[in-house]
């Protein structure tokens, strides 16, 4: 009788302890779904972003057209748009000049002088929902060659 009632404990214990490894599972995988889903639905309005951004820099191009009220009606929008990404836990990558390049988060597009492995230019922003990168930071890295500017200076 008490061996029958150990075997019966131990087979309630296997059997709580399976149900909670289903219930951290289940949880694991509503939450991955939930990133792999945001993902996508982020890839597919980034484009929108990076529209707005080259118009508004374009502006700088025609100094006339920087006050206009559409320009700032679209600066609006922009921001707008930036916050709502936040909102929904997206951040920037940082990617400028100076910064050191990670492969983690930027991707090399071109190397030209400058810094070894340091980032002299961004051709299109990156961004990232906590340590999930939703699209890396496209960048002109530094070939460690000193440019002409400096050359000329020397």
């Amino acid at each position: 009788m008490a061996a029958e009632l150990e075997r019966t404990r131990a087979a309630y214990a296997r059997a709580m302890a399976d149900y909670q490894n289903l219930q951290r599972r289940s949880r694991e995988d509503r939450a991955e779904q939930t990133r792999l889903t945001m993902k996508a639905l982020l890839l597919n309005y980034l484009p929108v972003l990076d529209d707005l951004s080259r118009a508004i820099d374009s502006v700088s191009q025609h100094p006339e057209l920087a006050e206009h009220s559409f320009v700032e009606g679209v600066r609006i929008v922009q921001r707008k748009f930036i916050g709502v990404l936040e909102g929904a836990g997206v951040r920037s990558i940082e990617a400028g000049p100076g910064v050191a390049f990670d492969p983690q988060y930027h991707e090399a597009v071109a190397y030209t002088p400058g810094p070894l492995n340091e980032i002299v230019g961004v051709v299109q922003a990156g961004y990232a929902i906590d340590s999930t990168v939703i699209r890396p930071a496209m960048v002109v890295v530094g070939s460690g060659e000193a440019s002409e500017a400096d050359s000329a200076s020397t």
